[in-house]
């Protein structure tokens, strides 16, 4: 199968970064370093390419009322210029993905209503499911699946404002949380969002496929590969879509995977049923971290157990934390099963000692 390439590969090449293969495309692992992106991005300012997320464009009378059924979240009270995390479900109320969804700036030049941010390699899949039920619900929305239109750059850690602020005339200084305004950067068009996926404050950089270089050169400092990415999202116990959850080997519903909190059950959506059946019942598993005492990596798969050895679950991702010097992850747990417990994860058939806790590893 030929990789998709992002905007940004012959820069990737150039500097002789190490890639990948990441749900269809080509991306960079790493740089320099695991640690030393990570670091970067904790103690000053990274750079990710990260345009391999997919892109849906959605507009037209029922743009409002086709992505609001489809999305756990209500986005129905988004003002231009807002977003909001949310789930997709299906009618069982299984997570199929997460996403960002985007209610532009009403100046952009791109004529969207809504711009759904579903993950790398999710983009076809994602477009065909709104297009699929805004023709069976027989609403008026155009649905166009962007991905290879935009460029998406982040730029992460406590020297992002600055480093973005010297590059752009977009105002920073009131954007909040899940804000985006627009501005240029380095003279190109770009929405700019304060959002993110490593608990470090900073920035989601969309703007024009032809422009990513352009960008991308302008912000100079560490460049941050796929690597640093997961160490950073697994320290705040954020989730990966395919790992943490998957529809096939793995179906969870959002109070299973801890992001309850972006479910509206006050709003109409697919799967709304059967996340309120769940709401009140209860769930017997739920993700929870894991924090290794002894010397090892978690890693997906190793068996969680009862210091008996009992089987408890598995790691579903796992690494060693550069920040905490120890052995981190997550696993689906049963509700029982106490905060800062002791607990066994089986590395490479050995019982290391461990404890349960809460989520995120760090205080951010």
């Amino acid at each position: 199968m030929t990789l998709r390439q992002p905007p940004l590969a012959d820069a990737h090449e150039a500097s002789g970064a190490t890639l990948t293969e990441f749900g269809g495309w080509e991306m960079p692992v790493e740089f320099d370093s695991i640690r030393a992106e990570h670091e970067a991005v904790r103690e000053s300012v990274g750079r990710f390419d990260v345009s391999h997320m997919g892109q849906l464009v959605v507009s037209g009378p029922d743009a409002l009322g086709l992505t609001n059924r489809l999305v756990t979240n209500d986005v129905s009270d988004l003002d231009p210029g807002e977003s909001n995390y949310a789930a997709i479900t299906d009618d069982r109320g299984v997570i199929l993905d997460d996403t960002v969804v985007y209610r532009p700036p009403e100046e952009w030049s791109v004529d969207a209503d809504y711009l759904v941010v579903p993950n790398a390699g999710h983009d076809d899949e994602m477009a065909d499911r709104w297009v699929d039920h805004r023709d069976s619900w027989g609403l008026d929305a155009t649905v166009e699946n962007c991905t290879e239109s935009f460029a998406m750059v982040a730029l992460q850690g406590r020297e992002a404002r600055d480093l973005l602020g010297a590059e752009t005339d977009a105002d920073l200084g009131d954007l909040g949380r899940f804000e985006s305004t627009l501005g240029a950067v380095a003279g190109v068009e770009t929405l700019v969002s304060r959002t993110g996926y490593t608990g470090e404050p900073g920035y989601e950089l969309i703007s024009p496929w032809e422009a990513a270089e352009t960008v991308w050169s302008a912000l100079e400092c560490q460049p941050c590969g796929l690597g640093a990415r997961d160490t950073l999202r697994l320290e705040m116990g954020f989730l990966l879509s395919g790992q943490d959850f998957d529809p096939e080997d793995d179906p969870r519903n959002p109070y299973e995977a801890g992001i309850g909190f972006a479910v509206d059950l006050d709003s109409e959506f697919v799967g709304r049923d059967a996340l309120e059946g769940a709401s009140v019942e209860g769930v017997d598993e739920k993700l929870r971290g894991i924090e290794l005492v002894d010397r090892g990596v978690p890693r997906e798969g190793y068996p969680v157990t009862t210091a008996d050895g009992d089987r408890l679950g598995e790691v579903t991702s796992g690494t060693m934390s550069p920040t905490l010097g120890r052995g981190i992850g997550l696993a689906y747990l049963p509700v029982d099963v106490d905060l800062d417990e002791s607990v066994r994860v089986e590395v490479r058939g050995e019982p290391k000692k461990a404890r349960t806790t809460a989520t995120p590893f760090l205080d951010r």
